[in-house]
């Protein structure tokens, strides 16, 4: 294996190789053997560990900010706490303490043909989706390309929500859209190029009053991949919806956000005939696979108990 250790951020564009972070995709797809090229470790890059507060409220997040220390740092929790309730539900603290926010957004896809050595599907070499006419059980609800599994980016998803923004080194800033793009190109899990590097997470400013929930539906009680994950955010002002996000994961090969939904909430008075319509409206487009119909009902019913959390009259 040949081990490169950056020294600078300018260094990783000339240098042949996998950017490694905290290695937890990495060294899985590794062990997978379907990575084996040069390793350009950049744990030693200066500058990117830190969360950094603006005059404004906003925070900026470096990329080499561990996913344990979001989940948890007392700032983060009261400006923006879904973001720190899904990076505290994901993966296992182990994962969390060594992962970092930019692994977190630029992980590979966990479908088990990508991972497995024997398949040469769209984003390793090939020219064939094994999932669409494989065992799709865990598929997509959403399908908006040729690859049909799930894109696994949890705060992908909660950063889709909070419509954060990301910093590429000599490219500039893109929205989380323009990071993961429309799911049309099979090959890619993101659209940043080999050698670009993302350094920093910006943050909106936080919106005063602002509640936020996130829920995912597994079929174990923790450390599980979820079938359908949901973050929520609510402005209630006088009985009334005045703001409304929300990001889902696990239903397409990209993050998405329901804006259909977040627009039948708007104007409403919060409470259980607002929330049930409007999460009915989460299958609204969905096309899926003939073994994720059913996903389609957990899609609705993740997002339904998701904004009962906030709604005051549920």
């Amino acid at each position: 294996m040949s081990l490169i250790i950056a020294q600078n951020i300018k260094e990783t564009a000339n240098t042949n190789g996998e950017l490694r972070a905290g290695g937890t995709d990495l060294q899985e797809r590794r062990r997978s053997r379907i990575s084996a090229g040069p390793i350009i470790d950049i744990r030693r890059l200066q500058g990117l560990d830190q969360i950094e507060w603006q005059a404004d409220g906003s925070a900026v997040i470096g990329a080499m900010v561990t996913i344990d220390a979001v989940a948890n740092d007392p700032k983060i929790q009261a400006a923006y706490p879904g973001l720190a309730k899904a990076a505290g539900g994901l993966a296992t603290p182990q994962i969390r303490l060594m992962g970092t926010m930019g692994g977190a957004l630029l992980q590979h896809t966990r479908c088990p043909f990508y991972r497995h050595p024997a398949y040469n599907c769209h984003k390793n070499g090939g020219d064939e989706c094994f999932a669409r006419d494989g065992h799709n059980p865990n598929g997509v609800v959403f399908d908006l390309g040729p690859c049909v599994y799930p894109h696994p980016a949890t705060l992908g998803m909660a950063l889709l929500a909070y419509e954060a923004e990301v910093d590429i080194d000599g490219v500039g800033r893109r929205s989380i859209d323009e990071l993961y793009g429309d799911g049309s190109d099979p090959t890619r899990d993101h659209t940043l190029e080999p050698g670009q590097i993302l350094t920093h997470i910006h943050l909106l400013p936080p919106i005063p009053q602002e509640k936020a929930a996130y829920f995912r539906s597994i079929s174990r009680a923790e450390a599980e991949w979820p079938i359908v994950e949901c973050l929520v955010r609510l402005v209630i002002s006088d009985d009334q919806i005045t703001f409304a996000r929300i990001g889902v994961g696990g239903v397409a090969n990209i993050p998405l956000r329901l804006e259909n939904v977040e627009q039948a909430l708007m104007s409403q008075s919060p409470g259980r005939e607002t929330v049930e319509k409007a999460a009915q409206l989460a299958a609204a487009g969905t096309n899926p696979l003939p073994q994720t119909v059913d996903k389609v009902r957990f899609l609705v019913n993740t997002v339904w108990h998701t904004l009962e959390v906030l709604s005051p009259k549920s």
